[in-house]
């Protein structure tokens, strides 16, 4: 496929991040020994100049901007790493404001001395759910408009359903810190450690929940 010969790959263009730096810290000069070597590289390029850097390797040749340093390795987070984690996420987020809702209901059929720790539960599934959104606009660009469902929940009776509820906290833990082990975008990592802890920490207060109520 042909790619348009003007564009340029933003990963390597200095001026776009001199900008940047420059409205943060006017005396700054960002990077400058790095800088002057991937111009000087993207000089020696067919086409290229110490100005303008040189438009991005097609597929079919050698050389190239991957020969440039950094280039093998992204170093933002939140990018090219994340993307291929997209998926994951989706349905990470789809869990969690199922599990929103879930709690909701759990809450008016839980007995008096358990509705507000389920309520916590449930504000927790929803800032989980809103973190995931955040990290999904933050890689694409994109709002995600988790699915609506307006079917009516039954929890059933309170022991079985704390049982219930457990195994799927648990189960998210496992979940979340599997993809983390997955990732190599260190900022997504930490992120899905840090719900895979918290639907640990969920599991034990259900935990506690059932064995009150035994």
């Amino acid at each position: 496929m042909e790619r348009a010969t003007q564009t340029t790959d933003p990963t390597y263009d200095f001026r776009r991040y001199d900008r940047v730096w420059k409205r943060v810290s006017p005396n700054l000069e960002p990077y400058p020994d790095f800088q002057k070597e991937a111009v000087t590289a993207m000089a020696e390029l067919p086409g290229g100049s110490p100005n303008v850097p040189a438009p991005p390797a097609g597929p079919e040749q050698d050389g190239g901007l991957e020969q440039l340093p950094g280039a093998q390795a992204d170093p933002c987070c939140m990018g090219s790493a994340a993307q291929d984690m997209l998926e994951v996420i989706e349905g990470f987020i789809e869990a969690e404001v199922a599990d929103r809702r879930y709690y909701q209901a759990f809450a008016r059929q839980a007995p008096s001395w358990a509705r507000p720790q389920i309520r916590d539960l449930a504000a927790d599934a929803g800032m989980h759910a809103k973190r995931l959104m955040a990290i999904y606009y933050l890689i694409t660009g994109e709002c995600y408009q988790p699915s609506v469902s307006c079917e009516r929940i039954f929890t059933g009776r309170w022991c079985p359903a704390l049982r219930e509820r457990y195994h799927v906290e648990a189960c998210n833990g496992m979940n979340y810190l599997r993809a983390a082990d997955s990732t190599t975008d260190p900022c997504l990592a930490r992120l899905l450690t840090e719900l895979g802890e918290d639907s640990y920490r969920h599991a034990d207060q259900l935990l506690a929940m059932l064995g009150r109520a035994l």
